[in-house]
């Protein structure tokens, strides 16, 4: 320890320090109204500050250890922040209690992973093992989608918990589109939201103007994102890398100042409202019908509840959420589907076995859109609003930041990505000021933890010899 313990320590020091500078505007310090008109004055937290920077300089250190081999003086810092944490040491507030409690497990558990992670792996490649994996991978899904599926029966479900749960679905299914692109093909795109919003204009415009259903419009969406996604595909046939993202960057950002200039068709900034949302066989939901319709409680004979539009829109994304997967893993499956994988491996081995990457390219970017599309028609049924502001670049960010988190190619994983990203900031919402640095803490943990993402390996799409048989050309 003696020759590295000066650089652990000057470190540890050294982020100790930053967090301190970026955490003195965050939490060290808040305006109050004074009252009597002696307008707002400063409420300064410096003690909450000073517990959270000593706690990171400890954690830091215990890292730097864990990282180096020292896990046994690793182990010992966690337990002192541990025993800190549970003491009745007066802190602050509470939550500083549970951040240096957890700090300290983190660090234990991060000092003991790589001897869990080297005894989980011995495990995993037994035949026993293999087969556990491949059962359990198997199994989990199917509970993944009974708890989608009873969602809305369980006693927690809420308005909240649904319209929650809403958005992750939507997510999700714009994760599993973005796959297709650059998890699958390799193609990473910047300007994914670019569909989204042209399938929600698609069905603002045709439903307002010309009086189409969410059902007539919805495979139109689809059908006219498809459309711009080979518009984006034919520009950046050659590009690669960092140009491909610029390019698509821009085409995201291109779509947006349209949609925000164009005042005519759009509305520009002020957007489209009085969008209709999607009818149950030509029934509304609402508590009084339109003239000439007739509601969804009149149709079943049941009496008025506000929620039940939110429970079917919830089982519509859950549909084409499933649609999206069951499509993507056939396609996966199809000469189309390797040959996205092929391209993703290596382009000019594609080209000199003959897959044309002109359309390869081409219908990755097309199929991707569509969902987008399919997604963005769902989300202005479901706003019954659109604007400009809603298809920012955030969005393409987030979307990108869900299939990396969860694990290039894998579907699961986008699913468990889609769950933390959108799920974790509303369920931290009750910690306040602290809601995003707990949330940004969790996302640190996970690419420690899981670099390569939450699912980093998948089955191949086809074998060319039965697992574990040895095979060889």
């Amino acid at each position: 320890m003696g020759p590295r313990l000066p650089l652990m320590l000057k470190d540890a020091g050294l982020t100790a320090f930053v967090a301190a500078a970026l955490g003195f505007f965050v939490v060290g310090f808040r305006t109050v109204d004074q009252g009597g008109g002696k307008g707002l004055g400063f409420d300064y937290q410096l003690v909450d500050l000073a517990v959270a920077v000593v706690a990171i300089f400890v954690g830091r250190l215990g890292l730097s250890m864990a990282a180096n081999g020292l896990r046994w003086p690793a182990i010992a810092l966690g337990i002192a922040m541990i025993a800190a944490g549970a003491s009745p040491m007066k802190m602050p507030s509470g939550f500083l209690h549970w951040f240096v409690a957890l700090g300290g497990v983190l660090l234990v558990i991060r000092a003991v992973w790589p001897w869990a992670n080297d005894a989980m792996g011995a495990a995993a490649r037994t035949p026993s093992g293999v087969a556990l994996g491949k059962a359990g991978a198997k199994w989990f899904g199917w509970l993944l989608l009974a708890g989608a599926v009873l969602l809305p029966a369980m006693p927690f479900a809420d308005q909240k918990t649904m319209d929650l749960g809403v958005l992750i679905l939507t997510y999700v299914m714009l994760g599993w589109g973005l796959n297709i692109v650059v998890g699958l093909a390799g193609l990473l795109d910047l300007g994914y939201v670019a569909f989204y919003a042209v399938g929600a204009y698609a069905y603002a415009l045709l439903s307002t103007q010309y009086g189409l259903g969410f059902w007539t419009v919805l495979p139109l969406a689809g059908m006219m994102a498809a459309l711009f996604g080979i518009m984006l595909g034919f520009p950046v046939l050659r590009l690669r890398g960092d140009y491909l993202a610029i390019v698509t960057l821009g085409f995201g950002e291109i779509i947006r100042l349209v949609l925000l200039n164009w005042f005519d068709l759009t509305n520009g900034p002020a957007g489209i409202g009085s969008i209709p949302g999607p009818t149950l066989f030509g029934a509304v939901f609402a508590e009084t019908p339109p003239p000439g319709k007739q509601t969804v409680s009149e149709m079943l004979g049941i009496a008025f509840n506000g929620n039940h539009r939110l429970i079917f829109l919830y089982y519509i994304i859950l549909g084409l959420a499933l649609i999206t997967n069951l499509f993507t893993q056939r396609m996966r499956r199809l000469p189309v589907g390797r040959a996205w994988e092929a391209l993703r491996e290596d382009e000019t081995a594609c080209q000199a076995l003959g897959i044309n990457p002109t359309n390869t390219k081409l219908t990755a970017f097309a199929i991707g859109a569509m969902f987008a599309g399919f997604a963005g028609s769902f989300f202005a049924a479901k706003q019954r609003f659109i604007s400009p502001e809603s298809f920012v670049f955030i969005e393409s960010a987030i979307i990108l930041a869900i299939v990396v988190l969860g694990g290039m190619g894998s579907q699961v994983g986008v699913v468990l990505a889609a769950i933390l990203l959108i799920g974790l900031p509303e369920w931290f919402r009750d910690l306040g000021n602290y809601r995003m640095l707990a949330f940004g803490l969790a996302m640190v943990l996970i690419m420690v933890f899981r670099p390569r993402g939450l699912v980093s390996s998948r089955e191949p799409s086809i074998r060319l010899h039965p697992a574990g048989s040895g095979g060889g050309g």
